[in-house]
């Protein structure tokens, strides 16, 4: 006999968990009894959003989901922005959340939600477990829904009652894995369509990916000469400076690779979603029929034809997919080869920075000197905002893992990512950008790296305003500014009073000196940049954008 606390622990340690990410509180405190004498590390967060998005970087880089635990009420709807991300980007992760006992259910008790209801539309699978003896089922489905076809997060509602009784249930099993492999009659299909193909391109996307999987990507564009684009912040997929690297399919596009895709007889797009951001708001890729023959890889079925009408649909993971395509060679030398050495020189020169623009910070020669000192294993997260398409479109990533990054576009995502990046990899360098509102979404997680002595380093790009927003104020109503105005406070003084390392930037020859003393301080560390908003671009001013130049 053990109570529901013991049993989600079991269910966990059986399931390969070796750490949790939690904000405490009373409504699980049985699951938190039980931890105290389980090998699981307790990671104890300071605001729950900033605690689920360490659960979904933490599924992001290893593949495995990520675990939260949270309280009832407020705790659970300030995880729900790391569950929306979880979902969009196709994260494994599962959340655990107290629960009002079950006598005062259906009564508004204290801090009482209905979480079936409430995360219903931004989870793969919400359930609350009623019955303790069936713990070990629940958890280890949890496990295998969040991680099988498209990976997602699952929410597990735990009535406080639940936790605390008795049960006699049947030891926890670890979870089946599910994978989806491509049949010999899709790869003879793709074969001949690559075979007919004039002006072919590559889309990777998603996740299920693995090292192994990306480099036997880079394998199958070699053999067929085919150029490869990655999704809006999968750019870790394919290395940058391979001669088949095309660029990045999001954001802030080069017009060079939006055209070779436009112009493309075949694109395959594998593991990807292809959804508004990556598509230039289905512009791309036209929805429900594109012009391209589309062939489009997904581990799940129900993607398949969702938003597109693919010409050949395969149902496999991308790392089944890649394994089983690598075998495959075509008939003669393509007749597309030059095409890809083309793409690759035109992304040598977009992903150039300027090494001029208005004010005393330049983010141009920043971002070289960044790219001359990091190893290629380095991991960079961000969160979203006008400051992170230095990192897009400027960074070349080289190495699987190295990004930590919401495709669904939310802020306040970068500083805790990085403090499960570096408890994942503490030999690593690890970045983090984020804006001056970005980074005070979640930026309390400071302290949790504090409390780890994990030495990340967030550099905070602060030009006093929400400098998206305004970007699209100033272009849709010019000189009319509301709402975007900020005050903030010394950053570098905010780090050391949490006791870290912190650093101000108002000269582009102040950040290397800067930087390097963070690096060498040991301790986590912020580096300030004071950009003027005028350089709300790489390319582009905001007085430009004002007046529509």
């Amino acid at each position: 006999m053990k109570t529901g606390g013991q049993l989600i622990v079991d269910a966990l340690e059986a399931n390969g968990t070796d750490r949790i990410y939690c904000v405490p509180g009373e409504s699980y405190l049985a699951v938190l009894d039980a931890l105290h004498d389980s090998p699981i590390r307790t990671i104890v967060c300071r605001q729950e959003g900033g605690a689920a998005m360490m659960a979904d970087c933490h599924g992001r880089l290893t593949g495995k989901p990520g675990i939260c635990f949270v309280t009832r009420g407020p705790g659970a709807t300030n995880a729900s922005a790391g569950i929306h991300i979880a979902m969009q980007d196709s994260v494994p992760l599962i959340l655990f959340i107290g629960q009002v006992a079950s006598h005062a259910k259906g009564r508004e008790a204290f801090q009482e939600v209905d979480y079936v209801r409430f995360f219903g539309d931004i989870a793969k699978w919400v359930v609350e477990i009623d019955d303790a003896a069936r713990i070990p089922e629940f958890v280890t489905r949890a496990f295998s829904v969040a991680t099988s076809g498209r990976p997602g997060p699952v929410v597990i509602s735990l009535p406080e009652d639940m936790l605390t009784s008795l049960a006699e249930a049947p030891q926890a099993r670890h979870y089946t894995p599910v994978e989806t492999r491509p049949g010999e009659v899709e790869l003879d299909a793709l074969e001949v369509l690559l075979n007919k193909a004039k002006q072919p391109f590559v889309i990777l996307g998603g996740t299920r990916w693995d090292a192994q999987a990306v480099a036997q990507m880079r394998t199958i564009a070699e053999a067929w000469s085919l150029p490869v684009g990655c999704s809006f912040r999968r750019q870790m997929l394919f290395d940058h400076l391979h001669p088949n690297y095309a660029g990045d399919v999001g954001i802030g596009i080069n017009p060079k690779v939006a055209t070779a895709i436009k112009q493309a007889d075949l694109v395959l797009l594998i593991g990807g979603r292809m959804g508004e951001m990556p598509s230039s708001d289905y512009t791309l890729l036209k929805s429900p029929y594109p012009d391209q023959t589309l062939v489009h890889v997904h581990a799940d079925a129900g993607e398949l034809g969702r938003v597109y009408r693919p010409a050949l649909a395969i149902n496999a993971s991308p790392a089944a997919f890649v394994e089983a395509f690598a075998r495959r060679k075509p008939a003669a030398t393509p007749v597309w080869a030059a095409e890809a050495a083309k793409l690759h020189s035109a992304y040598l020169d977009w992903s150039t920075p300027p090494e001029s623009g208005p004010g005393a910070v330049q983010m141009g020669p920043i971002m070289n000197y960044l790219e001359t000192i990091l190893p290629d294993d380095a991991i960079l997260t961000n969160g979203a905002g006008n400051y992170a398409t230095w990192v897009h479109r400027y960074h070349r990533f080289r190495r699987f893992g190295t990004q930590a990054a919401p495709t669904s576009g939310s802020m306040g995502y970068g500083t805790p990512a990085a403090v499960a990046a570096k408890q994942l990899y503490p030999d690593r360098d690890v970045i983090a950008f984020a804006g001056d509102g970005c980074f005070l979404m979640n930026g309390q997680e400071f302290a949790t790296a504090v409390q780890y002595a994990l030495p990340i380093i967030v550099v905070v790009v602060n030009n006093g305003i929400y400098g998206t927003i305004r970007m699209h104020q100033e272009r849709e109503y010019p000189g009319r500014i509301v709402a975007t105005d900020l005050k903030n406070p010394d950053f570098a003084a905010l780090a050391r009073a949490y006791g870290g390392h912190g650093e101000t930037v108002e000269k582009t020859a102040d950040f290397a000196p800067a930087f390097e003393r963070a690096r060498a301080s040991g301790k986590p560390s912020i580096v300030e940049i004071r950009l003027d908003p005028e350089a709300i671009t790489p390319t582009r001013t905001m007085t430009q954008i004002r007046d529509g130049a």
